[in-house]
């Protein structure tokens, strides 16, 4: 036991606190990746949600998390939320930054000359002391961790040697645990590659990676089997819908834009619930804002969704705009917008790719928005920070989320589902990859946390409106017969989580003031 927690403490942590007041720098190290200091000096950073820096028993919470996910449950297992109680009423305990490094942290790993300099070597047993009782999975992220440090500090030697050992335990067929460790493994392969490949001032050139190319039907079969298998997907349909329902009461034309459209798996339930209001249903239009490749496949769900709609006693009309979503798109006239229609924006999964290095581009956005006077924006995104200026931050913490729902699909799926295979493989393998080997416009996602989406759309001139569903998102997640999936709101978001991890937010938002002039 003593020995188990001599490696569990980390004492790279005890080298860095006295390792930072030598200051040791090298020189190669110092041409960084113009791309990512650009991003660093950037990006914006509040005094309130900075991170501390971990000590030793944070750290051992950290990787201890990963082999004891079933402790982070509620207690009770049934996978319930008591909206009545302070912990489902509140996720501020989901905001502390447990998996963050300090920014002056990951800055100095990034910085160092090797990560030897900083002992990352003694973070890692050996084998021995692994068949000496300590536990596989515990090794693992030991090893991901002094794989993910020796590629921040360019350490190609030790990176690829920490990926060799890497290789050896993880896999796409095992545990969930050796199956996430496999997609960030992929990922840290793909970084280092860029790492070798980089320019002569330091930039990392996203296009030295080779990825296989993954067909766009492949990877909507793998969105469409996660939305049929867990309630990630669905939970953020319903949230939004519920919402658009909510504020469409009274009116009797809406006209919804939808950021970013791939599908139209989220609108039959809408479609059936504006039919069946009391009042009768409204006519509606839906305006998708897409991509080329995504045209004819649009085209075939909507014309089945016309149908329904018109068996159903309400109009609908579909319209598709693929041009590239700019501030210059954002005016009445290029939306085609009618006087005295009701206008909703519905972001699923794609606002924060708008949020770029320095979120200026997400701010243009929300503030083109705002002009044409929306009655409701929603907004349904990963609740995650993915989107750190260091790359060894970004890392830890995509690590602990995926390794969440990971877990999750353990529970939901066998291990040798091909459902589950493509899932992991065609989704969120992709979105790990981006996440932790690319950077500049080409790391789209950028996944923020409930607080800081709270932050960046009350300055655009947005004010939360407080859901209502908070019963009909129990009853959904009865549906799955899967425990350990959990509710909880924070401050207006509803928030769906994985054994007390959050997961993925749903908010709703009005102009402010909007509520109390109308």
């Amino acid at each position: 036991m003593e020995d188990i927690n001599g490696w569990l403490s980390f004492p790279l942590y005890e080298n860095f606190n006295q390792d930072f007041a030598i200051r040791r720098f090298c020189p190669a190290r110092l041409e960084l990746e113009q791309g990512e200091l650009e991003e660093a000096m950037n990006y914006e950073i509040d005094d309130e949600t900075s991170t501390p820096v971990l000590a030793a028993s944070e750290v051992d919470d950290f990787v201890d998390s990963f082999i004891n996910m079933d402790d982070d449950g509620d207690g009770d297992g049934d996978g319930k939320a008591d909206p009545n109680s302070e912990k489902h009423q509140s996720f501020q305990h989901f905001q502390e930054p447990l998996l963050m490094v300090n920014n002056d942290f990951g800055d100095e790993l990034e910085r160092s000359g090797s990560c030897e300099d900083f002992g990352v070597h003694e973070m890692v047993p050996s084998v021995e002391e692994v068949s000496h009782g300590v536990d596989q999975g515990l090794h693992l992220v030991h090893l991901l961790l002094a794989c993910a440090e020796a590629v921040g500090c360019r350490d190609l030697q030790l990176a690829t040697s920490m990926l060799s050992q890497i290789w050896a335990s993880a896999t796409p067929w095992g545990d969930s645990l050796q199956r996430v460790s496999y997609c960030f493994a992929t990922g840290l392969k793909s970084r280092l590659s860029l790492v070798q490949n980089a320019n002569g001032n330091g930039t990392m050139a996203n296009c030295a990676i080779d990825v296989p190319v993954i067909a766009r039907e492949e990877k909507m079969e793998a969105f469409q089997l996660l939305h049929q298998t867990t309630p990630y997907i669905a939970f953020g349909f319903m949230a939004a819908n519920e919402a658009i329902c909510q504020a469409a009461q009274g009116k009797d034309s809406l006209h919804i834009i939808d950021l970013g459209m791939q599908h139209t798996l989220q609108w039959s339930s809408l479609i059936r619930n504006l039919a069946s209001r009391p009042q009768g249903p409204p006519t509606l239009r839906i305006t998708a804002l897409t991509s080329d490749q995504n045209l004819l496949e649009l085209e075939g769900g909507m014309k089945s969704l016309v149908e329904d709609a018109s068996s159903l006693g309400m109009a609908l009309e579909f319209y598709m705009i693929s041009e590239p979503v700019t501030p210059s798109l954002w005016t009445r006239e290029n939306l085609n917008l009618k006087e005295g229609e009701a206008l909703f924006m519905n972001s699923i999964m794609h606002l924060h790719k708008y949020v770029k290095e320095s979120r200026g581009s997400l701010k243009a956005i929300l503030q083109a928005i705002k002009k044409l006077g929306p009655a409701l924006l929603t907004v349904v995104e990963q609740d995650a920070n993915h989107n750190g200026p260091f790359f060894l931050g970004r890392f830890l913490e995509s690590l602990h989320y995926y390794s969440a729902i990971f877990d999750s699909l353990e529970a939901s799926l066998p291990r040798h589902s091909p459902q589950r295979m493509k899932i992991e493989r065609l989704h969120f393998a992709e979105e790990i990859r981006n996440i932790i080997a690319y950077e500049g416009t080409d790391r789209t996602e950028r996944h923020e946390r409930a607080d800081q989406w709270r932050r960046q759309l009350g300055r655009a001139g947005f004010q939360v409106m407080g859901f209502k569903c908070f019963s009909q998102a129990r009853m959904m997640l009865s549906v799955y017969g899967c425990d350990g999936y959990t509710l909880g709101c924070d401050k207006g978001s509803l928030l769906l989580g994985w054994k007390g991890r959050p997961i993925m937010l749903a908010s709703a938002w009005q102009l402010h003031n909007a509520s109390s002039s109308s």
